[in-house]
């Protein structure tokens, strides 16, 4: 049995900015742009970011069905409940971190109080009640991972699930969030 030979790509027209060691290692620089593409959806994906457009038909969510408060929180409606997080955003803000403060479940809330804190190497940040809640539920996981408040803030780094009494009021949809952090830098 043979091997099959290498063959190198035609020359194109434009100067590769990277040229290969050798002809035979030409057919691996054109795939290694389709590898680093398809790393950088799977880490995204794995880190809680947008899933790949595959995946939607999945029945999986973009997160475009998050509402964000002025003070960083998101919450995602899921069935009667929501769940509640901090932004990206505010993670970055925070740094890494180290302890989350939960609330118990049953514990109950006035829009804009703490329902947790979360302690950083720089800082402690509290996280406000959207609106008057009742903790149906609290993310056991980062007891031992507090750090996926920072690897994925909009995924498995959630915080608790409320139920609301009636609709939080004044949160905002993604671009109108990205524009209050946009704001909210200038004036810093």
């Amino acid at each position: 049995s043979s091997t099959p030979a290498l063959t190198p790509p035609a020359p194109s027209a434009a100067p590769s900015a990277l040229a290969p060691a050798s002809p035979a290692m030409a057919p691996l620089q054109r795939l290694l742009p389709l590898a680093v593409r398809g790393a950088a959806r799977g880490t995204a994906f794995a880190a809680g970011a947008l899933p790949p457009r595959a995946a939607v038909g999945l029945g999986l969510r973009r997160f475009s069905d998050l509402k964000f408060a002025k003070t960083h929180e998101w919450i995602r409606a899921d069935g009667d409940t929501a769940v509640l997080g901090i932004s990206d955003f505010a993670q970055g803000q925070l740094g890494e971190v180290v302890y989350c403060d939960l609330p118990e479940e049953g514990a109950t809330f006035k829009g804009a109080e703490t329902v947790c804190t979360l302690e950083s190497v720089k800082a402690v940040g509290e996280v406000y009640a959207p609106g008057d809640c009742e903790v149906v539920a609290v993310n056991d996981k980062l007891g031992d991972e507090p750090s996926m408040v920072n690897s994925s803030p909009l995924g498995d780094g959630w915080l608790v699930k409320l139920k609301f009494s009636k609709d939080p009021a004044g949160l905002m949809d993604q671009a109108a969030y990205d524009e209050h952090v946009e704001a909210q830098a200038k004036e810093e």
